[in-house]
């Protein structure tokens, strides 16, 4: 894995290409820590393409799951922090070109350790709140709710393993309505074939 320091940001890749794990620009002090989390000058240097459409954020209870969402068209790529708390963050490859098509990752995101992803589109992204948590989304791309989709969160075909048991196990998970409802992975290939 190659790893690259540039102006007290670190880019780190992953196994799945276009997954980066970065830590952000830190400065600790008396006062307490001032956090630079985005710099497209810096990004651009380290050769990423990231430019800002929307800016979002979620509130979370212990123990939510926010499922494998996506978008079938018009793909988002996300810069993902957890601002406040402690998130265990899924994302799963669903560009059908991809080596690592179906292969899915996941990272420990917190308040304290300050790490954000860079998700680029084509993947499904959720997270399981493992306590109370603040998460940003800085995206490349506006939400469209027409192309709004995602795959169930226990999927068999895929099989991520939440490590629920840290949230005390299934009987404390909470889902959203639209997130109960959501497809299978085989629904998804059969309908799709995958994400381009």
């Amino acid at each position: 894995m190659v790893i690259k320091m540039i102006q007290k940001f670190e880019f780190k890749e992953t196994e799945i290409p276009g997954i980066i794990e970065i830590t952000p620009f830190n400065a600790d002090d008396i006062r307490g820590c001032f956090t630079k989390d985005y710099s497209k000058e810096i990004f651009e240097a380290n050769g990423i393409k990231h430019d800002l459409e929307e800016i979002f954020y979620t509130t979370s209870k212990k123990g939510v799951i926010r499922a494998l969402h996506f978008q079938r068209e018009k793909q988002q790529a996300k810069l993902v922090r957890c601002i406040y708390g402690h998130i265990y963050d899924v994302v799963v490859d669903l560009r059908l070109e991809s080596p690592t098509f179906k292969k899915w990752l996941g990272f420990d995101l917190t308040g304290e350790n300050k790490k954000e992803l860079l998700i680029p589109g084509g993947c499904a992204h959720g997270y399981l709140v493992l306590e109370e948590s603040i998460v940003s989304y800085k995206c490349a791309e506006k939400f469209y709710g027409e192309y709004d989709d995602g795959i169930m969160w226990n999927d068999p075909d895929i099989a991520v393993d939440w490590g629920v048991d840290r949230v005390g196990g299934v009987c404390n998970i909470i889902l959203a309505d639209k997130d109960k409802k959501l497809q299978s992975f085989s629904e998804f290939i059969s309908k799709y074939g995958g994400l381009k």
